[in-house]
């Protein structure tokens, strides 16, 4: 759509913030405030980015062996390992199929939102993409607190931060935000560095943990001794290992983040938009590479920490609350190695931020502006940088910074995030015809139903936590589609030969269209039309038209591109078809278009509409009808604020 009035230059204070806007509709087809973001770069190595989704899955280790011991006690090994199991034979595979199914890092909500339409498709990718919220901003915020509970837990420091544990979390929360706001060009290069230094770290305290627990024969006597005696027997041991796992969610949690980042994974030459082939292997390959890393870590660390620190120093209060890890290096490698692995904590924790914050940048922004959902700015890193900080800083607050009770509101995000991919993995083989996998899945995901039940019965507070974050996008959601509702929201107008011909033959005389609601397309329906606009209007009879009429699609669809065909009727009456989400708009867009081509100013027809205003706004909003004539016109005044150069409406 050509540009049609001149606009004042922005400030430079709205062009920084709004960068990268003006440059969308270069490879997407899309032109004006409609198109899809770029890409921020050509990608890079698949295990660089490994590292990205690194930052979130792997910092899990500063908290989750110290949550599988209070969760299981002496159990946390065993429970431990059919969290392992889980992960490899359950989401491991899933997430897989979904890089398959989804590369554009949209994920599995993108599979979802194809087998349903209209307003109740919407509404449930609404509901998913809060739980999304959920997981994402928690893990900013959660981290962001267990990296100030190291920081103030840590020997050397403790009596100098002690109480000032929520001023720090902030201030890393808002270090985070600072960093995108700069710019996020880097992140992979800092990510790679601190995944490695702290991999590393880690190493070194399992190997030592392992040492004394191999040199010191009677730790592990002494556990399985104690074992025996509080659950009986193996089987029972394992019983109990299933019912507890679900309290281990959070170790799953760098998988719904691994495809989030899949567009930064560089792929081949060869891969087309359609169908990027090496970038779906390679994001095969960062998964199970990401999984079978972690599965290693979540076993050992979880065994070193039950057989060596006391059950006491576990729970709130205790020194290895939170922080198991960071004990075992100051207790058996000495005060410096422990302030090293402390800093390397706290650093890939607050970054661990990052990762989420980039799965947020690219989730939202694909979904809630094309559905209208949000303002035109939500399509700019920047402003959603700031408003995902200042809800950071609301949940930090909230919760007081602490870890222990944003556990909850986080394993929920992570598990209905999974179970959503694993039913849509499942619909997708069933789909495909592939029994075998479909039956596979299906077990699956009963298993993540299973698991995200008992761990939202036994922590409500984070089905509740959830539901807020779905509450506010819903609201804002429809807040925003409310206030965008007589926007210009067609993308690109394109008219068949027919159509064409119809435009030029017009132009050399007044251009005259009739809005049309199609009945049984008879030669007395056109007729009788054309009589009653010539009534209404005081025309005369030697005027000629050219009827328009839109089909209403999926009412629920914001933005879509318009394909305008002709048709002659009866060998006398010239008819254009249109198909769109939203009858006004359809025909601003057409109006528009015509005029900008041709550089006369077209006159559009239309009969009242039965009906109250009010009930009639209603039609319009929830299914693109309603009271056609007022909104065509409105929809053209915002559209072209030149009262001279816009199309007229007449309505008789």
């Amino acid at each position: 759509m050509a540009t049609t009035t001149e606009q004042p230059p922005p400030s430079r204070l709205r062009t920084w913030m709004l960068e990268g806007l003006s440059d969308m509709g270069k490879h997407g087809g899309h032109t004006g405030p409609h198109a899809a973001p770029e890409p921020a770069h050509q990608g890079q190595r698949w295990w660089r980015v490994m590292c990205l989704t690194g930052v979130d899955y792997f910092s899990t280790l500063g908290y989750q062996p110290g949550i599988a011991a209070l969760a299981a006690g002496l159990l946390s090994p065993i429970t431990t390992i059919v969290l392992v199991i889980v992960t490899l034979a359950g989401a491991l595979p899933v997430y897989r199929r979904v890089a398959e199914e989804s590369p554009h890092g949209e994920g599995s909500i993108s599979m979802l939102e194809r087998l349903l339409s209209f307003w109740q498709g919407k509404l449930f990718v609404l509901t998913l993409l809060g739980f999304a919220a959920t997981d994402f901003l928690i893990t900013i915020t959660l981290s962001a607190a267990d990296a100030s509970t190291h920081l103030v837990e840590n020997p050397h420091l403790t009596s100098t931060l002690h109480g000032h544990q929520m001023l720090i979390t902030l201030l890393l929360v808002a270090l985070l935000g600072a960093v995108f706001l700069k710019g996020f060009m880097e992140a992979i290069g800092v990510a790679v560095a601190l995944v490695g230094i702290y991999l590393a770290l880690n190493l070194v305290v399992v190997i030592t943990g392992l040492w004394h627990i191999v040199t010191a024969g009677h730790v592990i006597t002494d556990w399985s001794s104690a074992l025996t005696t509080q659950h009986g027997n193996i089987f029972v041991m394992v019983g109990v290992a299933l019912i507890v796992f679900p309290k281990l969610a959070l170790g799953l949690s760098g998988f719904e983040t691994g495809v989030a980042v899949m567009p930064h994974v560089q792929g081949d030459d060869s891969d087309t938009e359609e169908r990027p082939t090496g970038r779906i292997r390679d994001t095969k390959k960062l998964l199970t590479s990401a999984a079978v890393i972690m599965s290693g870590f979540l076993i050992t660390t979880s065994f070193i920490t039950t057989l060596l620190i006391p059950e006491n120093e576990f729970k709130t209060g205790g020194q290895a609350n939170g922080r198991a890890l960071a004990y075992l290096a100051h207790e058996y490698l000495g005060g410096a190695f422990g302030t090293v692995y402390d800093i390397s904590t706290i650093a890939i924790l607050w970054f661990a931020g990052a990762s989420a914050m980039a799965g947020l940048l690219n989730l939202m922004p694909r979904y809630l502006p094309r559905y209208g959902m949000a303002p035109h700015w939500a399509r700019a890193v920047r402003p959603m940088v700031i408003v995902f900080t200042l809800i950071a800083f609301l949940v930090t607050w909230i919760f007081d910074a602490d870890v222990d009770a944003q556990g909850g509101a986080y394993a929920t995000g992570v598990l209905v995030l999974i179970s959503s991919a694993a039913i849509a993995v499942t619909i997708a083989a069933r789909k495909a015809g592939q029994r075998k996998w479909t039956i596979a899945f299906g077990v699956i995901s009963a298993v993540f139903l299973y698991t995200t039940v008992v761990n939202v019965i036994e922590r409500p507070d984070g089905v509740k936590i959830g539901a807020c974050f779905i509450a506010g996008i819903i609201l804002v959601s429809l807040l925003s589609r409310l206030a965008r509702a007589f926007e210009l929201r067609v993308t690109h107008v394109e008219l068949d030969d027919m159509a064409e011909r119809f435009v030029r033959d017009m132009a050399h005389r007044r251009i005259r269209f009739i809005a049309n609601d199609p009945g049984l397309r008879d030669k007395a329906e056109y007729r009788d039309k054309i009589e009653q606009i010539r009534a209404d209007n005081d025309m005369p009879e030697q005027e000629d038209f050219v009827f328009v009429e839109v089909t209403v699609t999926d009412p629920s669809e914001f933005e879509a591109s318009l394909t305008v065909r002709g048709e002659v009727l009866h060998d006398r009456y010239r008819v254009l078809t249109l198909e769109s989400a939203s009858i006004p708009n359809a025909l601003a867009a057409l109006l528009l278009h015509v005029r900008d081509n041709t550089g006369c100013t077209p006159h559009i027809y239309f009969e009242w509409t039965e009906g109250g205003p009010f009930a009639n706004f209603l039609r319009f909003f929830l299914f693109g009808q309603g009271e056609v004539a007022p909104v065509t016109r409105e929809v053209l005044r915002e559209a072209e604020p030149d009262r001279e150069r816009r199309p007229r409406v007449h309505t008789g």
